[in-house]
């Protein structure tokens, strides 16, 4: 019998990408709004995915705290440069276009940066430093987000998770790429769980009076009071050197604003009195093309050599394999690339009132089938 969960991926990039076009996003964008949202799928990571399809991105169009139309504006540039201002556009063509910018000028220059402001959340921070890996480049992007992070001997969840990614080639069947928070897990983990009715593991999250917190609910709603907060990468205190998580926490929140002039912390928050408004993010994009040092063919040895001599070293008891960063995606790609994206309950049911909402009626889902 077939998995009745289970999506073809030519049936849901195009049912995103006609979700995204019905509610106004132009179908070329719509499109680049499908690929970084499944991207999450194709390399396993459930919590920036199709779980977030309707609760961070259609639902804050229809509530108009995210423009469908994306005017992304020049505001400052240099040849190697620029700041970009997004208009509380979608996050995913703001953060296409600002490294396509950037991989165009370190095509020319050696390197390139681009600095965005008043964008919205972009998908996977692995996407757009990918990009530039494709390209033949190191990439670096990193974004701020609403506060959940507490800095280390705090209790206020003052920072987002705010990821620091890296991206470059290899002379591999994949690519280095290193993508994850700045905190101890990311919020997006947390929604997943509330979906998927499961509590937090205790120690990721801290109350005001200091104890961790596991209701996974209540945490989210407490996220937005300042009554919880995630520990930083590393663990709450200084014992597992938590301190280390916040200072690259603050690093990130630092790009994400200073360099654009952008919001930064609590102007982050989405919330005006008491009124969900846009929430102004800032991101950043750094593009550094090999071929200005010695090469791309020299850099992609070097590279899976040191991949290699890394997962050759000696293991630990009871493992037989050490992994590399992007080679744990690949292989979920591996699996899922002629199957499919497979789609829990609770989003089944968001995918059908979307489809019904915007008429697409040519869409017949498998767990809607005889």
């Amino acid at each position: 019998m077939p998995n009745k969960n289970i999506v073809p991926w030519e049936t849901i990039i195009a049912f995103v990408t006609d979700a995204f076009a019905g509610l106004g996003v132009p179908r070329e964008e719509a499109a680049i709004c499908a690929d970084v949202l499944l991207e999450s799928d194709r390399r396993g990571i459930e919590s920036h995915g199709v779980n977030r399809f309707k609760p961070i991105y259609i639902d804050r169009i229809v509530e108009g705290i995210q423009k469908p139309v994306t005017e992304f504006e020049i505001v400052r540039e240099t040849k190697t440069t620029a700041v970009a201002d997004g208009h509380d556009g979608m996050g995913q063509v703001i953060g296409h276009k600002a490294m396509s910018l950037a991989i165009a000028k370190a095509k020319e220059y050696g390197m390139g940066m681009v600095a965005v402001r008043n964008s919205c959340h972009y998908g996977i921070a692995g996407y757009y430093a990918s990009m530039a890996a494709k390209a033949g480049m190191i990439g670096i992007t990193g974004t701020n987000a609403r506060p959940s992070i507490a800095p280390t001997f705090g209790v206020e969840n003052m920072l987002g998770t705010n990821p620091l990614t890296i991206a470059f080639p290899t002379d591999e069947e994949f690519d280095f790429v290193l993508d994850c928070a700045t905190s101890i897990t990311q919020r997006g983990k947390l929604e997943y769980f509330a979906r998927m009715g499961k509590d937090t593991p205790k120690g990721m999250v801290v109350g005001n009076d200091g104890l961790p917190q596991t209701d996974t609910e209540d945490i989210l709603k407490k996220f937005g009071t300042g009554e919880a907060a995630l520990a930083p990468l590393g663990g709450i205190g200084e014992e597992l050197a938590g301190y280390k998580g916040y200072g690259y926490a603050t690093v990130v929140e630092v790009l994400s604003a200073a360099l654009q002039q952008g919001n930064f912390l609590w102007a982050l928050n989405g919330i005006t009195d008491g009124k969900k408004v846009p929430f102004h993010l800032g991101h950043f994009f750094i593009a550094i093309d090999t071929e200005a040092f010695m090469g791309l063919e020299a850099f992609k040895k070097t590279a899976g050599g040191i991949m290699r001599d890394l997962r050759a070293s000696r293991k630990a008891p009871g493992h037989d394999r050490i992994f590399t960063a992007g080679e744990k995606e690949w292989l979920v790609w591996q699996q899922r690339k002629d199957v499919g994206v497979a789609i829990n309950t609770a989003v089944q049911g968001e995918m059908s009132k979307v489809r019904d909402s915007l008429g697409l009626t040519q869409y017949v889902f498998p767990w809607e089938e005889d």
